[in-house]
């Protein structure tokens, strides 16, 4: 089953001689149980075609689905809504509350959205695998970059989404956490049904993807 599906996207920046086409025609889809990867280097157009297939940002052609739904057709608030409903994002900035202990970033959360996360069990364990479970009491600004990455990912699993963006999820992380994030991501997309999409520059990932593109000055093709 198709989850993400983008078709002859555009997306352009500035005006007149200023204008840049960041992303040229891109066509992608993206399906229920599967990890893709998105692969390309710094500037390529990974994080602008990431946030609009997110919803995040809008296209200037083409359109975005999320299952069965027009991104094109929605309100910003109706947006909003199916982003807190179905959808996670791990972001190079990490977007923790700075003046919030790790563990209340999980309880800000549940505040956001009071049903369909993670239940106890499931979240202990997500918890653990990514070797977080002594940091929750620490505030953000006490944690090492590839910690915050951590608790980051955490996060966005809390909800429980169906789909899960992620922008250089491993930048901060050293080649063995690589591996626990790259087999937690590939494990929640098989034995969860998730939908992961993943842009990024590090090839240690490619073993964990069923499908694997590449982008490259605003131009995607499938690896």
């Amino acid at each position: 089953m198709e989850t993400v599906i983008l078709r002859g996207i555009n997306k352009y920046f500035g005006e007149k001689k200023n204008r840049i086409h960041v992303l040229s025609d891109i066509n992608f889809k993206a399906l229920k149980g599967e990890l893709c990867l998105v692969l390309g280097p710094s500037g390529s157009g990974k994080s602008t075609f990431l946030t609009i297939a997110g919803g995040i940002q809008t296209p200037s052609s083409g359109e975005v689905l999320i299952g069965n739904i027009k991104l094109n057709n929605l309100k910003e608030k109706q947006k909003e809504q199916l982003r807190l409903e179905k959808i996670g994002f791990v972001l190079q900035n990490y977007s923790l509350v700075p003046y919030l202990r790790v563990e209340e970033q999980f309880e800000l959360a549940k505040r956001v959205k009071k049903e369909g996360n993670l239940n106890t069990s499931d979240f202990a364990a997500i918890i653990k695998q990514l070797g977080i479970g002594d940091l929750l009491k620490q505030y953000p600004r006490e944690l090492s970059g590839g910690q915050r990455q951590r608790v980051a990912i955490a996060r966005a699993l809390y909800s429980n989404p169906t789909i899960i963006f992620a922008d250089e999820p491993t930048a901060a992380l050293d080649s063995q956490r690589v591996v626990e994030v790259g087999r937690l991501f590939r494990d929640l997309a098989h034995k969860h049904d998730k939908s992961i999409i993943i842009v990024t520059h590090d090839l240690r990932l490619k073993e964990f993807a069923d499908r694997t593109y590449e982008i490259m000055d605003g131009n995607l093709r499938q690896g």
